[in-house]
């Protein structure tokens, strides 16, 4: 067959390494010079397989072959630069082909273009009952039942991982073409696994590493939301005592919580605590701000919308906050500020458990744990009519007060400390330490912002603060408690007229509007329900 590797000569040597035998190439001087010698033949003897160059752009690949009375070097050209390099690379070149030919664990079919048995390994041979050699030459149908090698001769296209039967057993093998100058010369046939069974027990394994997988970044996850939450509720005092308690009974349910507090006291470090406690620690934490939702775009910022739903959206449309918090937490801020009609499509969302995105056609199922807070009294905005009823029973499932600052004043020195080491960290500087007096003045506060008030007092004190110990002095020049009294407002002026206010408030509404839409006037027009030439009008009334 033209291109097929030929033997180019052979030289035979006897149990005493001389020269006994030389015919083909092996008997020209060069090549001579080159087998006799004992060194040359010493290293080929140690790698029993290694190429030859004799001339600079002339390669032959020497074979050593042991005989009873002494040993035999076969010459040839190499079948190509890969095997050729691999050979010269790998000094046990040999003994890696020996493995593959010979491995107990895998076995090999090999046939020729015809589809005849060219090698059978011996551990095939062995599984079929055959004598070493037996089957080599005979068709490969009349040795291997089932089997696709002559169509894989015939496609040229390999086949892996499939199912074969032989024998009354299954096996998983693959069949790839071999080709040499375009054509295919063979074809080579390997049992992959021993059956199906075994390929089940790895994807079995596979599937339990994954869970293990996911079991452990789950529980990393949760230890790092309880290394952020634990340290954030600072305090022990009796009332943080008791609230933490009652975070640790309540996180692990999966139940709705109200939080309830003035403004500043951490309303939002409970939620946070209650999320990384809880069975969905490992799903998103996404938070509202329900006083901060202008009302012109509380749909699509809530619910999502649809790709090419309006003008300026999204190509790909967008999920909303409901939707972007499934599977995990909702924490609804101030949500004693959420007007009426918001209201009531949060709690279609409670009780239908799906949201319907702006410009879609279909209801999405989401499946979140719902945590509000509020400063506000509930249940006298529910006697007002301002706050649904329904609505409040559905957050109310458990109720958490958050305690004022001025009915903890026992936290306040564990706060200052933990405070001052925070803002040494956020401005690159050693932590300051409190002087006793400056610790006694800080107590003694109402602090009507509370903690929040606190920290702000603390960050302006450190700013202009001189030296590592943070003093009264510092406190009252950063925040005067002995200031004279503010003078007296100026007189109120006139309300304005219904004209005046509404323009203001179309404005606020457009300014709003551009915002969001990221300066897209088309964007901003659709959100805001007008025609773009009505919003370049109020744009220019705006601007005169």
């Amino acid at each position: 067959m033209p291109g097929t590797p030929r033997p180019h000569g052979i030289a035979v040597f006897d149990a005493q390494g001389r020269l006994a035998f030389a015919a083909g190439t092996a008997d020209e001087v060069r090549l001579r010079a080159i087998l006799a010698d004992p060194e040359w033949r010493a290293g080929l003897r140690a790698r029993r397989l290694q190429p030859l160059e004799p001339q600079r752009d002339r390669r032959l690949l020497a074979l050593l072959v042991p005989l009873a009375t002494g040993e035999a070097v076969l010459l040839q050209d190499p079948p190509g630069d890969v095997l050729l390099g691999f050979v010269a690379s790998v000094d046990f070149a040999w003994d890696v082909f020996h493995h593959l030919v010979s491995d107990k664990h895998d076995a090999m079919t090999v046939v020729d273009a015809q589809a005849r048995v060219a090698w059978l390994s011996p551990v095939h041979e062995a599984f079929f009952g055959l004598a070493p050699g037996a089957a080599a030459g005979r068709p490969v149908t009349e040795v291997i039942e089932n089997t696709r090698l002559p169509r894989v001769l015939g496609t040229g296209k390999a086949e892996a991982g499939e199912i074969q039967r032989m024998r009354g057993k299954e096996r998983v093998v693959s069949r790839v073409p071999i080709r040499r100058g375009g054509a295919v010369v063979g074809a080579i046939g390997r049992v992959m696994f021993a059956g199906p069974a075994q390929v089940e027990a790895l994807s079995r394994r596979v599937n339990a590493l994954e869970r293990e997988v996911a079991f452990y970044r789950q529980e990393a996850a949760a230890l790092r939301g309880r290394a952020l939450a634990a340290p954030a509720i600072i305090g022990e005092g009796a009332a943080v005592s008791r609230l933490r308690a009652r975070i640790a009974r309540v996180a692990p349910l999966d139940v709705p919580v109200l939080i309830q507090g003035e403004s500043g006291t951490g309303k939002e470090l409970v939620a946070r605590a209650l999320h990384g406690e809880g069975p969905r620690r490992a799903g998103p934490l996404v938070t509202v701000n329900a006083a901060a939702l202008p009302a012109t775009l509380v749909e699509s910022e809530l619910f999502g919308y649809a790709p090419g739903s309006f003008t300026g959206a999204e190509r790909k449309g967008r999920k909303g906050r409901f939707e972007q918090a499934d599977g995990g937490t909702l924490f609804l801020d101030e949500i004693g500020e959420m007007p009426p009609d918001t209201q009531a499509k949060l709690l279609r969302v409670l009780q239908e458990r799906v949201v319907e995105p702006v410009g879609g056609d279909r209801p999405v199922p989401v499946d979140f744990r719902l945590i509000a807070a509020t400063n506000r009294d509930l249940k006298a905005m529910v006697d007002a009519g301002t706050f649904r009823l329904d609505l409040f029973y559905r957050l109310s499932t458990v109720t958490l007060e958050v305690p004022r600052l001025a009915d903890r004043r026992d936290d306040i020195a564990p706060l200052c400390r933990h405070f001052l080491h925070e803002l040494g960290e956020l401005h690159g500087r050693p932590a300051l330490a409190l002087e006793p007096e400056a610790a006694d003045w800080l107590a003694a506060q109402p602090w009507p912002g509370n903690v929040r008030q606190l920290r702000q007092a603390l960050e302006r004190a450190v700013i202009f603060a001189e030296g590592p110990v943070l003093r009264r002095a510092d406190l009252l020049d950063a925040a005067p408690a002995d200031a004279p009294p503010a003078a007296p407002p100026p007189p109120v002026a006139a309300a304005p007229r219904l004209g005046e206010a509404t323009a203001r408030l179309e404005e606020a509404m457009i300014r709003d509007a551009i915002a969001r839409a990221g300066g897209n006037k088309k964007a901003a027009a659709a959100l805001l329900g007008i025609s773009r030439s009505h919003l370049y009008r109020r744009l220019e009334a705006m601007e005169g």
